[in-house]
């Protein structure tokens, strides 16, 4: 009887080992959508290694002012359709616009070395790009992460700088966590959205995701492939997309695309940044922050913006969440041009 009992435990045993194993490291698929490579996409091959796919929009007539580089989310964001077409009037104010996927991500090539993926790799491609494009100076538009590098880059290469602009800006690295618990003034009337990533990634992770995540942040591995990485993180972001508003009904589902070991490295190099905040301190660049009263990103990351330049224009659009141009897309080009004007 005890035989049996033991042969009962240890072939359950053994089923609950291979049932993990195979949880664990089989393939998963996701029900997302495709990422369809764009017409007319252009490449930059950079000296840092990067392959970068891109899209010009050129200035109508030709450009008399400094071009316009678009700095997309994430990290491992991508530059959608829709973020094309919402900023394509600028080049009617007689500005060349450049909107690129980052390094990992959309159209531009992934790193066989995730490792490569770091916030100082994305700093030295942009600075190529800006070499490539030939500009004295530059306008960085940056979205939520974009901010973040253009800072980053600002602290190197404060001169080639003409104005900046931020929709719902992340915090400045190295991160301060203490500043997501600063009160908020009652005067910006800001609130909460109603769902939160953590709702989002609570809802999206599972065991496969988090043991390739935590593969890949702890040894510097592949566990998966990046088109199935990647496709988690189009679902994944498909979630975390319903905290972008303040009222996340109506969701529309996530382009596919987005680079997940981008993502990912990216943040885990966020520890290692250097605090550069003295070199940016004082400066008299002209800054134009837009944030929305939903927006997710918490109010001490956006004041200190506007504690360290001090010449930094703050307007809150009531009723928006955390991408601006989607659900007020007239006021966002609104309040840019005013601020390029």
């Amino acid at each position: 009887m005890k035989k049996r009992l033991f042969r009962l435990v240890a072939y359950c045993a053994l089923l609950g080992i291979i049932s993990l194993l195979g949880v664990l490291f089989l393939p998963r698929n996701y029900k997302v959508l495709e990422f369809t490579e764009r017409p007319n996409t252009r490449y930059w091959d950079l000296k840092t290694g990067s392959r970068i796919g891109y899209q010009k929009i050129a200035a109508d007539p030709a450009a008399n002012n400094h071009p316009i580089i678009y700095l997309h989310g994430g990290p491992g964001g991508i530059v959608t359709n829709e973020t094309i077409e919402m900023l394509a009037p600028l080049a009617k104010k007689n500005y060349d616009l450049y909107l690129y996927d980052q390094v990992g991500s959309g159209h531009s090539e992934r790193l066989d070395n995730i490792e490569e993926y770091t916030v100082e790799r994305h700093v030295e491609d942009l600075a190529e790009i800006i070499e490539a494009i030939g500009a004295e100076k530059v306008i960085l538009l940056g979205q939520s992460w974009g901010a973040m590098l253009a800072m980053q880059y600002l602290a190197e290469h404060p001169q080639k700088v003409e104005k900046l602009i931020f929709t719902g800006p992340g915090p400045i690295l190295p991160i301060r966590p203490e500043l997501s618990k600063r009160e908020i003034p009652d005067s910006l009337n800001l609130e909460s959205p109603k769902f939160s990533n953590k709702d989002g990634n609570r809802k999206a992770y599972n065991l496969r995701s988090r043991f390739v995540s935590y593969w890949a942040t702890t040894f510097g591995k592949k566990l998966s492939t990046d088109q199935e990485a990647d496709n988690f993180f189009t679902y994944l972001n498909g979630e975390l997309s319903k905290s972008t508003k303040c009222d996340p009904s109506g969701t529309v589902e996530s382009s596919g695309g987005r680079g997940y070991y981008a993502h990912i490295m990216t943040i885990r190099s966020f520890q290692k940044i250097e605090d550069k905040r003295n070199k940016i301190r004082g400066l008299e660049i002209p800054v134009l922050i837009i944030k929305g009263q939903c927006d997710n990103q918490k109010w001490g990351f956006a004041a200190e913006y506007l504690e360290l330049l001090p010449n930094t224009r703050l307007e809150i659009i009531e009723g928006a969440g955390h991408i601006i141009g989607k659900e007020h897309q007239k006021r966002y080009l609104e309040e840019i041009t005013k601020f390029l004007d």
